[in-house]
Protein backbone atom coordinates (compact mmCIF):
# COMPACT_ATOMS: atom_id res chain seq x y z
CA UNK A 1 0.00 0.00 0.00
CA UNK A 2 2.93 2.28 0.68
CA UNK A 3 4.17 1.78 -2.91
CA UNK A 4 0.70 2.61 -4.29
CA UNK A 5 0.68 5.91 -2.38
CA UNK A 6 4.17 6.78 -3.60
CA UNK A 7 3.26 6.05 -7.24
CA UNK A 8 0.09 8.16 -7.03
CA UNK A 9 1.90 11.11 -5.48
CA UNK A 10 4.73 10.87 -8.00
CA UNK A 11 2.35 10.89 -10.97
CA UNK A 12 0.46 13.82 -9.52
CA UNK A 13 3.65 15.81 -8.98
CA UNK A 14 4.81 15.06 -12.54
CA UNK A 15 1.48 16.20 -13.93
CA UNK A 16 1.63 19.32 -11.79
CA UNK A 17 5.11 20.14 -12.97
CA UNK A 18 4.14 19.68 -16.59
CA UNK A 19 1.25 22.09 -16.15
CA UNK A 20 2.95 24.58 -13.88
CA UNK A 21 4.93 26.44 -16.43
CA UNK A 22 4.31 30.16 -16.41
CA UNK A 23 4.11 30.10 -20.19
CA UNK A 24 0.86 28.17 -19.86
CA UNK A 25 -0.75 30.64 -17.45
CA UNK A 26 -3.44 32.91 -18.83
CA UNK A 27 -2.46 36.51 -19.22
CA UNK A 28 -5.79 38.18 -18.42
CA UNK A 29 -6.99 38.81 -14.83
CA UNK A 30 -10.19 36.74 -15.08
CA UNK A 31 -8.23 33.74 -16.41
CA UNK A 32 -5.68 33.91 -13.61
CA UNK A 33 -8.47 34.02 -10.99
CA UNK A 34 -10.19 31.02 -12.57
CA UNK A 35 -6.92 29.08 -12.57
CA UNK A 36 -6.30 29.82 -8.86
CA UNK A 37 -9.76 28.47 -8.09
CA UNK A 38 -9.05 25.25 -10.03
CA UNK A 39 -5.70 24.75 -8.27
CA UNK A 40 -7.30 25.16 -4.82
CA UNK A 41 -9.98 22.60 -5.65
CA UNK A 42 -7.37 20.14 -6.85
CA UNK A 43 -5.33 20.71 -3.64
CA UNK A 44 -8.31 19.93 -1.40
CA UNK A 45 -9.00 16.73 -3.31
CA UNK A 46 -5.35 15.70 -3.00
CA UNK A 47 -5.30 16.34 0.76
CA UNK A 48 -8.46 14.25 1.21
CA UNK A 49 -6.92 11.39 -0.76
CA UNK A 50 -3.74 11.53 1.33
CA UNK A 51 -5.71 11.38 4.62
CA UNK A 52 -7.69 8.36 3.39
CA UNK A 53 -4.57 6.57 2.26
CA UNK A 54 -2.92 7.15 5.63
CA UNK A 55 -5.87 5.52 7.42
CA UNK A 56 -5.64 2.46 5.15
CA UNK A 57 -1.91 2.25 5.77
CA UNK A 58 -2.51 2.29 9.57
CA UNK A 59 -4.90 -0.66 9.27
CA UNK A 60 -2.66 -2.76 6.96
CA UNK A 61 0.84 -1.93 8.16
CA UNK A 62 1.57 -3.92 11.38
CA UNK A 63 4.89 -2.18 11.90
CA UNK A 64 3.06 1.14 12.02
CA UNK A 65 0.60 -0.19 14.64
CA UNK A 66 3.45 -1.26 16.85
CA UNK A 67 4.75 2.27 16.80
CA UNK A 68 1.38 3.90 17.69
CA UNK A 69 -0.12 1.84 20.55
CA UNK A 70 -2.87 3.69 22.44
CA UNK A 71 -1.88 4.62 25.99
CA UNK A 72 -4.60 3.62 28.47
CA UNK A 73 -5.13 3.26 32.20
CA UNK A 74 -6.79 0.17 33.68
CA UNK A 75 -8.42 -0.85 36.95
CA UNK A 76 -9.23 -4.29 38.35
CA UNK A 77 -12.92 -5.13 38.76
CA UNK A 78 -14.09 -5.90 42.30
CA UNK A 79 -17.32 -5.93 44.26
CA UNK A 80 -18.82 -3.32 46.56
CA UNK A 81 -22.02 -2.51 48.43
CA UNK A 82 -24.12 -0.04 46.46
CA UNK A 83 -26.79 2.23 47.94
CA UNK A 84 -28.92 4.85 46.27
CA UNK A 85 -30.62 7.74 48.03
CA UNK A 86 -33.33 10.17 47.01
CA UNK A 87 -33.55 13.67 48.50
CA UNK A 88 -36.99 14.87 49.60
CA UNK A 89 -37.64 18.47 50.63
CA UNK A 90 -39.11 18.54 54.14
CA UNK A 91 -40.20 21.03 56.77
CA UNK A 92 -39.92 21.25 60.56
CA UNK A 93 -43.20 21.30 62.47
CA UNK A 94 -43.98 21.63 66.17
CA UNK A 95 -44.94 18.31 67.71
CA UNK A 96 -47.67 19.99 69.81
CA UNK A 97 -49.57 23.05 68.60
CA UNK A 98 -52.84 23.89 70.37
CA UNK A 99 -55.22 26.82 70.63
CA UNK A 100 -56.11 28.37 73.99
CA UNK A 101 -59.72 29.56 73.98
CA UNK A 102 -62.52 30.64 76.33
CA UNK A 103 -65.27 28.10 76.97
CA UNK A 104 -67.94 30.70 77.75
CA UNK A 105 -66.98 33.68 75.59
CA UNK A 106 -67.16 37.36 76.41
CA UNK A 107 -65.12 40.53 76.31
CA UNK A 108 -61.41 40.02 77.06
CA UNK A 109 -60.50 42.12 80.09
CA UNK A 110 -56.76 41.36 80.09
CA UNK A 111 -54.08 39.55 78.08
CA UNK A 112 -51.39 38.25 80.38
CA UNK A 113 -49.01 36.85 77.73
CA UNK A 114 -47.55 38.11 74.45
CA UNK A 115 -46.24 36.51 71.28
CA UNK A 116 -42.90 34.75 71.69
CA UNK A 117 -43.31 34.30 75.45
CA UNK A 118 -42.66 30.92 77.04
CA UNK A 119 -45.55 29.61 79.13
CA UNK A 120 -46.10 26.64 81.41
CA UNK A 121 -49.07 24.31 81.38
CA UNK A 122 -51.80 25.80 83.55
CA UNK A 123 -50.40 29.36 83.40
CA UNK A 124 -52.94 32.20 83.12
CA UNK A 125 -53.29 33.40 79.52
CA UNK A 126 -56.21 35.85 79.56
CA UNK A 127 -59.33 36.83 81.50
CA UNK A 128 -62.85 37.24 80.11
CA UNK A 129 -65.50 39.61 81.44
CA UNK A 130 -68.16 37.64 83.36
CA UNK A 131 -70.31 40.58 84.47
CA UNK A 132 -73.42 39.08 82.95
CA UNK A 133 -72.90 35.87 84.92
CA UNK A 134 -72.43 37.87 88.14
CA UNK A 135 -75.71 39.69 87.53
CA UNK A 136 -77.37 36.38 86.86
CA UNK A 137 -76.05 35.09 90.17
CA UNK A 138 -77.47 38.12 91.99
CA UNK A 139 -80.88 37.49 90.44
CA UNK A 140 -80.73 33.82 91.29
CA UNK A 141 -79.74 34.62 94.87
CA UNK A 142 -82.80 36.83 95.29
CA UNK A 143 -85.03 34.17 93.77
CA UNK A 144 -83.43 31.51 95.98
CA UNK A 145 -84.13 33.52 99.14
CA UNK A 146 -87.80 33.73 98.26
CA UNK A 147 -87.94 30.08 97.22
CA UNK A 148 -86.39 28.94 100.49
CA UNK A 149 -88.88 31.00 102.50
CA UNK A 150 -91.83 29.60 100.54
CA UNK A 151 -90.50 26.08 100.95
CA UNK A 152 -90.10 26.47 104.70
CA UNK A 153 -93.63 27.76 105.03
CA UNK A 154 -95.03 24.94 102.88
CA UNK A 155 -93.06 22.41 104.92
CA UNK A 156 -94.56 23.64 108.19
CA UNK A 157 -98.06 23.62 106.72
CA UNK A 158 -97.50 20.14 105.32
CA UNK A 159 -96.37 18.91 108.76
CA UNK A 160 -99.64 20.21 110.15
CA UNK A 161 -101.58 18.53 107.34
CA UNK A 162 -102.51 21.94 105.98
CA UNK A 163 -102.41 22.53 102.24
CA UNK A 164 -101.98 20.05 99.42
CA UNK A 165 -99.01 17.81 98.71
CA UNK A 166 -98.62 19.32 95.27
CA UNK A 167 -97.98 22.76 96.75
CA UNK A 168 -95.28 21.31 98.98
CA UNK A 169 -93.60 19.51 96.07
CA UNK A 170 -93.74 22.59 93.84
CA UNK A 171 -92.07 24.73 96.52
CA UNK A 172 -89.37 22.12 97.04
CA UNK A 173 -88.74 21.71 93.29
CA UNK A 174 -88.54 25.47 92.77
CA UNK A 175 -85.91 25.86 95.50
CA UNK A 176 -83.80 22.99 94.18
CA UNK A 177 -84.03 24.24 90.60
CA UNK A 178 -82.74 27.67 91.60
CA UNK A 179 -79.90 26.07 93.58
CA UNK A 180 -78.84 24.10 90.52
CA UNK A 181 -78.95 27.24 88.38
CA UNK A 182 -76.72 29.03 90.88
CA UNK A 183 -74.31 26.08 90.83
CA UNK A 184 -74.13 26.30 87.03
CA UNK A 185 -73.54 30.07 87.15
CA UNK A 186 -70.76 29.67 89.71
CA UNK A 187 -69.14 27.04 87.47
CA UNK A 188 -69.27 29.49 84.57
CA UNK A 189 -67.41 32.01 86.70
CA UNK A 190 -64.51 29.55 86.96
CA UNK A 191 -64.20 29.80 83.16
CA UNK A 192 -63.49 33.51 83.30
CA UNK A 193 -59.77 32.77 83.18
CA UNK A 194 -58.09 31.09 80.19
CA UNK A 195 -55.13 28.85 81.05
CA UNK A 196 -52.36 27.34 78.89
CA UNK A 197 -53.30 23.75 77.94
CA UNK A 198 -49.63 22.81 77.31
CA UNK A 199 -46.16 24.16 78.01
CA UNK A 200 -44.51 25.92 75.12
CA UNK A 201 -44.18 29.28 73.44
CA UNK A 202 -46.93 31.66 72.36
CA UNK A 203 -46.65 31.52 68.59
CA UNK A 204 -49.57 33.78 67.68
CA UNK A 205 -52.08 36.00 69.44
CA UNK A 206 -55.48 36.16 67.75
CA UNK A 207 -57.19 38.54 70.22
CA UNK A 208 -56.32 41.64 72.16
CA UNK A 209 -57.67 43.05 75.41
CA UNK A 210 -61.06 44.69 74.86
CA UNK A 211 -62.09 42.42 71.95
CA UNK A 212 -64.92 39.95 72.08
CA UNK A 213 -64.16 36.23 72.12
CA UNK A 214 -66.87 33.72 71.34
CA UNK A 215 -67.17 30.34 73.07
CA UNK A 216 -64.35 28.12 71.80
CA UNK A 217 -62.85 30.87 69.64
CA UNK A 218 -58.99 30.78 69.71
CA UNK A 219 -57.29 33.51 71.68
CA UNK A 220 -53.64 32.43 71.37
CA UNK A 221 -51.74 29.60 69.64
CA UNK A 222 -49.21 27.76 71.80
CA UNK A 223 -46.51 25.49 70.36
CA UNK A 224 -44.30 23.05 72.20
CA UNK A 225 -40.93 23.37 70.44
CA UNK A 226 -39.01 21.20 72.89
CA UNK A 227 -39.80 18.28 70.63
CA UNK A 228 -40.37 18.87 66.91
CA UNK A 229 -40.91 16.68 63.88
CA UNK A 230 -39.62 16.77 60.31
CA UNK A 231 -42.39 16.08 57.80
CA UNK A 232 -41.73 15.09 54.18
CA UNK A 233 -44.21 14.62 51.33
CA UNK A 234 -42.82 11.50 49.66
CA UNK A 235 -43.87 10.54 46.09
CA UNK A 236 -46.02 7.41 46.10
CA UNK A 237 -43.53 5.42 43.98
CA UNK A 238 -41.30 5.18 47.07
CA UNK A 239 -44.04 3.64 49.21
CA UNK A 240 -42.51 0.12 49.06
CA UNK A 241 -39.14 1.29 50.42
CA UNK A 242 -40.22 3.71 53.18
CA UNK A 243 -40.93 1.89 56.44
CA UNK A 244 -41.65 2.92 60.01
CA UNK A 245 -38.46 2.60 62.08
CA UNK A 246 -36.17 3.13 59.08
CA UNK A 247 -33.10 5.34 59.69
CA UNK A 248 -32.76 8.40 57.45
CA UNK A 249 -30.30 11.28 57.15
CA UNK A 250 -31.74 14.78 57.51
CA UNK A 251 -29.85 17.91 56.49
CA UNK A 252 -30.83 21.45 57.54
CA UNK A 253 -29.21 23.80 54.96
CA UNK A 254 -29.99 27.08 56.72
CA UNK A 255 -28.17 26.14 59.95
CA UNK A 256 -25.71 23.59 58.58
CA UNK A 257 -26.91 20.77 60.84
CA UNK A 258 -27.14 17.06 60.02
CA UNK A 259 -29.01 14.38 61.95
CA UNK A 260 -29.59 10.66 61.54
CA UNK A 261 -33.15 10.00 62.70
CA UNK A 262 -35.71 7.22 62.77
CA UNK A 263 -38.99 7.42 60.84
CA UNK A 264 -41.70 7.65 63.51
CA UNK A 265 -44.75 7.37 61.28
CA UNK A 266 -45.73 6.81 57.66
CA UNK A 267 -48.95 8.26 56.26
CA UNK A 268 -51.80 5.83 55.69
CA UNK A 269 -53.30 7.75 52.77
CA UNK A 270 -52.09 9.19 49.46
CA UNK A 271 -52.73 12.86 48.79
CA UNK A 272 -54.71 12.86 45.53
CA UNK A 273 -53.58 16.39 44.67
CA UNK A 274 -49.84 15.61 44.40
CA UNK A 275 -49.72 11.79 44.77
CA UNK A 276 -47.58 11.86 47.91
CA UNK A 277 -47.73 10.44 51.41
CA UNK A 278 -46.27 11.84 54.64
CA UNK A 279 -43.21 10.49 56.42
CA UNK A 280 -42.37 11.95 59.85
CA UNK A 281 -39.28 11.79 62.04
CA UNK A 282 -39.13 13.10 65.62
CA UNK A 283 -36.37 15.38 66.84
CA UNK A 284 -35.51 16.72 70.30
CA UNK A 285 -35.02 20.49 70.27
CA UNK A 286 -33.59 21.32 73.69
CA UNK A 287 -31.65 24.35 72.44
CA UNK A 288 -34.49 25.58 70.24
CA UNK A 289 -32.35 25.79 67.08
CA UNK A 290 -34.88 23.89 64.95
CA UNK A 291 -37.60 26.44 64.29
CA UNK A 292 -41.03 25.47 62.98
CA UNK A 293 -41.23 25.82 59.17
CA UNK A 294 -37.43 25.44 58.87
CA UNK A 295 -36.58 23.71 55.58
CA UNK A 296 -34.86 20.32 55.70
CA UNK A 297 -33.65 17.71 53.19
CA UNK A 298 -34.53 14.11 54.02
CA UNK A 299 -32.41 11.42 52.32
CA UNK A 300 -34.31 8.16 51.81
CA UNK A 301 -32.57 4.95 50.72
CA UNK A 302 -34.55 3.55 47.78
CA UNK A 303 -32.08 0.90 46.58
CA UNK A 304 -29.35 -1.29 48.06
CA UNK A 305 -27.23 -4.12 46.65
CA UNK A 306 -24.56 -6.20 48.41
CA UNK A 307 -21.31 -7.32 46.72
CA UNK A 308 -22.26 -5.86 43.33
CA UNK A 309 -20.03 -5.10 40.34
CA UNK A 310 -20.35 -1.37 39.75
CA UNK A 311 -18.40 0.84 37.36
CA UNK A 312 -18.57 4.53 36.40
CA UNK A 313 -21.35 5.07 33.88
CA UNK A 314 -19.03 7.11 31.63
CA UNK A 315 -17.06 3.95 30.83
CA UNK A 316 -20.06 2.36 29.13
CA UNK A 317 -20.24 2.90 25.35
CA UNK A 318 -23.06 2.03 22.99
CA UNK A 319 -23.15 0.70 19.46
CA UNK A 320 -25.50 1.99 16.80
CA UNK A 321 -27.62 -1.12 17.39
CA UNK A 322 -28.11 -0.07 21.01
CA UNK A 323 -25.86 -2.71 22.62
CA UNK A 324 -23.80 -1.50 25.60
CA UNK A 325 -20.15 -2.45 25.87
CA UNK A 326 -16.91 -1.65 27.67
CA UNK A 327 -13.25 -2.28 26.87
CA UNK A 328 -11.09 -4.50 29.05
CA UNK A 329 -7.42 -5.40 28.72
CA UNK A 330 -6.80 -8.55 26.70
CA UNK A 331 -3.48 -10.34 26.23
CA UNK A 332 -2.50 -11.60 22.78
CA UNK A 333 0.65 -12.68 20.86
CA UNK A 334 1.44 -9.05 20.02
CA UNK A 335 0.86 -7.85 23.58
CA UNK A 336 -2.01 -6.09 25.32
CA UNK A 337 -5.02 -5.14 23.27
CA UNK A 338 -8.53 -3.62 23.77
CA UNK A 339 -11.11 -6.36 24.16
CA UNK A 340 -14.75 -5.40 23.67
CA UNK A 341 -17.15 -6.88 26.25
CA UNK A 342 -20.93 -6.53 25.92
CA UNK A 343 -22.61 -5.79 29.26
CA UNK A 344 -26.11 -5.66 30.75
CA UNK A 345 -26.77 -2.59 32.90
CA UNK A 346 -28.63 -2.63 36.20
CA UNK A 347 -29.53 0.08 38.73
CA UNK A 348 -27.64 3.37 38.75
CA UNK A 349 -26.36 5.33 41.73
CA UNK A 350 -24.35 8.56 41.95
CA UNK A 351 -22.70 8.26 38.53
CA UNK A 352 -22.10 4.50 38.80
CA UNK A 353 -24.02 1.64 37.24
CA UNK A 354 -24.31 -1.99 38.34
CA UNK A 355 -23.24 -4.54 35.74
CA UNK A 356 -25.49 -7.60 35.96
CA UNK A 357 -23.92 -9.52 33.06
CA UNK A 358 -20.67 -9.33 31.08
CA UNK A 359 -17.97 -8.48 33.64
CA UNK A 360 -16.37 -10.70 36.26
CA UNK A 361 -14.32 -10.01 39.35
CA UNK A 362 -10.68 -9.66 38.35
CA UNK A 363 -11.29 -8.26 34.85
CA UNK A 364 -9.06 -5.30 34.03
CA UNK A 365 -11.30 -2.57 32.67
CA UNK A 366 -9.94 0.39 30.72
CA UNK A 367 -10.83 3.54 32.69
CA UNK A 368 -8.87 6.14 30.70
CA UNK A 369 -8.23 6.30 26.97
CA UNK A 370 -11.14 4.03 26.06
CA UNK A 371 -12.99 6.56 23.94
CA UNK A 372 -12.15 6.14 20.25
CA UNK A 373 -10.56 2.73 20.72
CA UNK A 374 -11.12 0.09 18.05
CA UNK A 375 -11.79 -3.52 18.91
CA UNK A 376 -8.54 -5.55 19.23
CA UNK A 377 -6.47 -2.37 18.95
CA UNK A 378 -3.06 -2.74 20.61
CA UNK A 379 -2.63 -0.73 23.79
CA UNK A 380 0.03 0.15 26.30
CA UNK A 381 -0.46 0.94 29.97
CA UNK A 382 0.19 4.41 31.31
Amino acid sequence: MKHTLIIILTLFLIASCQQSGTDQWPEDLAGKKAMVKEKRTALKELQADIALLKEEIMEMDTTQQEESRRAVKIDTIGTEDVSRFVEIQSVVEADDAVMASSETGGRITQMVVREGQNVRKGQLIASVDMQSVNKQLDELQTALTLAEDVFQRQSKLWEQNIGSEIQYLQAKNNKERIEKSMETARFQLTKANVYAPISGVVDMSMKEAGEMAGPGEPIVKIMNTYKVKVVADVPERYLPVVKRGQMVDVHFPAIGEDRTLRIASVGRTINPANRTFEAEVELLNKKGIFKPNLMAIMKLKDFEAKAAIAIPLVLVQQEVSGKDYVYVKGDGPDGAYAKKIYVVLGERSEGNVIITEGLNVGDQIIIEGGRGLAENELIELM
